[in-house]
């Protein structure tokens, strides 16, 4: 074989190593993104692949429309019938202080009005009393009860209403936290090394010997 012979395959072999170095540089092109996603050129295919990237706006645009849509986005699906169970109860809390928040207010304002056709206020005329009593020496403290009981169920009612918003609104911000965190990669490769190091010479001092703490993450 001829030294011109050598030259060639020589020539052929940079050439080839040349072809795959550019390839690879091709492929591993730099992503670009827009709005929530992320664009990548495969240059063998010629057409780009879309990547989709989770939006913590969609999230919280999801959770918004419907409580636990967001969560079921993210696919934290476990949260969605712990949210609904809380949901419920504060329903629950609404409905039951609303209905007797009002049976309260009636019955006050019937013994105030002291309406014969309207007496609501006899359910709630303790036992061992009767509605004689309630109209003597009982009046007043009869009154004040039932204005009592009234602001009682008030108050918990607005409560219950103020806690529903809550929900709704820690829901919403859940949803969004979480879809931030959807891609944050945490690697197995969290280690920490210690090494042997040498410290750089103090003034008037000899070199010294310490260790090195790496963390890599």
């Amino acid at each position: 074989m001829t030294t011109n012979t050598h030259h060639k395959w020589l020539w052929c072999l940079l050439a080839l190593l040349s072809t795959s170095f550019s390839l690879k540089a091709q492929l591993s092109d730099a992503m670009i993104t827009q709005g929530d996603t992320v664009v990548q050129q495969v240059p063998q295919v010629g057409a780009p692949v879309i990547e989709k990237k989770h939006s913590p706006h969609k999230a919280s645009f999801y959770a918004a429309i419907l409580p636990g849509l967001g969560q079921a986005y993210n696919k934290k699906y476990w949260k969605i019938p712990i949210l609904y169970a809380g949901i419920g109860g504060v329903a629950y809390a609404i409905h039951f202080n609303s209905k007797y928040y009002k049976k309260y207010k009636a019955a006050y304002r019937d013994f105030i009005i002291r309406d014969p056709g309207n007496k609501s206020y006899l359910e709630f005329i303790p036992t061992g009393l009767e509605e004689k009593d309630i109209y003597g020496e009982y009046e007043q403290w009869f009154e004040e009860a039932l204005n009592s009981k009234k602001q009682y169920y008030r108050r918990y009612r607005d409560l219950s209403y103020i806690g529903m918003v809550g929900i709704y609104v820690i829901q919403i911000v859940d949803a969004a936290v979480d879809a931030h965190f959807y891609n944050f990669d945490v690697s197995d490769d969290l280690t920490m090394q210690v090494k042997p190091s040498m410290m750089a010479p103090a003034p008037g001092d000899f070199a010294g010997l310490g260790l090195q703490l790496k963390f890599k993450f």
